[in-house]
């Protein structure tokens, strides 16, 4: 079936001839293309004394550990967390983004049919004696599709955008589920060094009591003075106090461990004591460069850069003339019974440019917000980088503190136990009575105690380290530089000097 269309070659011909001559109009107010803007590609941490860790984390680093009650509690709390939900429906919708973006930016098609039934005015333009009826029946039923031309990349910046911040939640989302595993660990190891903790607090009590008991017979037998005594109880309070202290710790990081599981503290796995795991420190080689892939809150600092930089391609886009084409086909009849025959035939074939004359400064502010965008998304990577060397730095160099710090305390230790054995010894032959023996032993419980503080904080440290190098985080970057962005200064106050189509 053949059918003359609207579109003639001369047509045409004006029609190309219109649309050069409206960019060439627009090219005047035409702002230049902004260049890809110059961000860091590596973390500040040159100079950094630290030791050597073998490799990065693992994506499941809490297992290095081994502890299978941790193992059960990350997966429970990483199953239904409300943050991780949360950031998941982020994704959820960036990629949904991306189906719109990508389904306007295609050959759109419609279809249509339609049945109107009208009376005619008796003193209308033409009344209906002369047409012989008042009534009549309209029917239409066809098709109507449409192209829009996206010679100037304003449809494909924006689903490029889109990706970006696909790109961008993505890293959120991992960013999220490596904060409640680092919480996790943290609360549950504070919670084992509470338990050896509270035994070591036990024993302390039995100790004072101890000293207090002889104190009082001292006292009674008229060795001392009565104030040995007040001194005695005064020292068991203490111990006593220190005790309800840790216990009162040991409750409070089990509610939260209940809290970042998402059930009661009565609903959480049973929990047994255990001893606390040894730790090391350091950082993995070419942590400065490779951190940026490493880290999930820099790689969607980043992904959201390259998305800004898109935008202001999308925002440039508008000022160039938009160039469609639609056509259509269908029939259409005042009589129904004829509908389907082959006068009642319709077809439209239509050219169209669309070009932005006056806006009253609508354009250029719509490009102006999208550069200043692109200026914050910047800032607020360069403030990421900052970030985070800050926390690698930090982390990294409390671990060796805390590290140094165990290695004297261990001094400590084998000192105060070595001046427990003497005062056994000389109790057992008579030298000295049992109160230098206790003494010692109460000693060296406070500087057990203190051993066990140290290595949590050691733990604590090693587990924001962690969190610090990523957790095992690996993001596919944006390429830093391509053939259509050069590599140069942004200029974010002002247009480029050399326009780029």
């Amino acid at each position: 079936m053949t059918s003359h269309l609207p579109f003639r070659h001369g047509l045409g011909r004006r029609a190309l001839l219109a649309c050069a001559v409206a960019i060439a109009v627009a090219g005047c107010s035409i702002p230049a293309k902004l260049n890809r803007p110059p961000v860091r590609d590596d973390v500040p941490l040159a100079g950094l004394d630290t030791g050597h860790r073998a490799g990065w984390p693992d994506a499941a680093w809490w297992k290095q550990y081994n502890d299978p009650q941790l193992d059960q509690l990350i997966e429970l709390a990483t199953k239904d967390s409300p943050d991780i939900a949360q950031a998941k429906s982020r994704v959820d919708s960036a990629q949904q983004n991306i189906r719109a973006a990508t389904a306007q930016a295609g050959l759109s098609v419609n279809g249509s049919a339609q049945v109107e039934r009208q009376r005619l005015s008796e003193t209308g333009l033409i009344p209906p004696k002369f047409l012989g009826f008042t009534w009549y029946n309209q029917g239409d039923i066809g098709v109507q599709a449409q192209y829009d031309f996206d010679w100037w990349g304003k449809k494909r910046n924006t689903i490029e955008a889109a990706v970006d911040q696909a790109h961008a939640a993505e890293a959120q989302h991992s960013a999220a589920a490596l904060a409640i595993q680092s919480n996790v660990a943290d609360t549950y190891f504070g919670w084992l060094a509470d338990q050896s903790r509270i035994a070591l607090a036990k024993q302390g009590v039995q100790t004072a009591e101890q000293l207090e008991q002889i104190a009082q017979l001292r006292v009674k037998q008229g060795v001392d003075r009565p104030d040995t005594v007040q001194s005695a109880k005064a020292q068991t309070a203490s111990a006593r106090q220190m005790l309800v202290s840790i216990e009162s710790s040991a409750r409070i990081r089990q509610a939260v461990l209940a809290s970042l599981c998402g059930v009661a503290p009565s609903q959480l796995p049973p929990l047994q004591p255990r001893p606390l795991p040894e730790v090391t420190t350091g950082l993995p080689d070419n942590a400065g460069v490779d951190l940026i892939a490493r880290r999930p809150d820099i790689a969607a600092s980043l992904w959201q850069v390259e998305s800004a930089l898109r935008q202001t391609d999308v925002a440039r886009a508008e000022f160039f003339p938009d160039v469609s084409i639609s056509a259509m086909a269908g029939l259409s009849s005042i009589d129904l019974d004829k509908m389907f025959s082959a006068g009642s035939r319709v077809f439209g074939l239509t050219p169209a440019i669309h070009l932005p004359i006056f806006t009253g400064g609508l354009l250029e502010a719509n490009y102006g917000v999208s550069k200043a965008q692109l200026g914050a998304a910047v800032a607020q990577y360069n403030s990421t980088i900052l970030s985070a060397a800050r926390d690698v730095s930090t982390q990294s160099l409390t671990a060796d503190q805390i590290q140094n710090r165990r290695k004297e305390q261990a001094r400590e230790i084998a000192a105060n136990q070595q001046l427990l054995a003497n005062a056994q010894s000389r109790a057992q032959r008579g030298v000295s009575d049992r109160r230098e023996t206790l003494s010692a032993q109460a000693q060296l419980l406070q500087q057990q105690d203190n051993d066990v503080s140290l290595q949590a904080q050691a733990l604590s440290t090693d587990i924001s380290l962690i969190k610090a190098l990523g957790g095992g985080y690996r993001a596919s970057l944006p390429e830093q530089a391509s053939s259509d962005r050069p590599s140069s200064p942004l200029n974010l106050s002002g247009d480029a000097p050399n326009e780029r189509h």
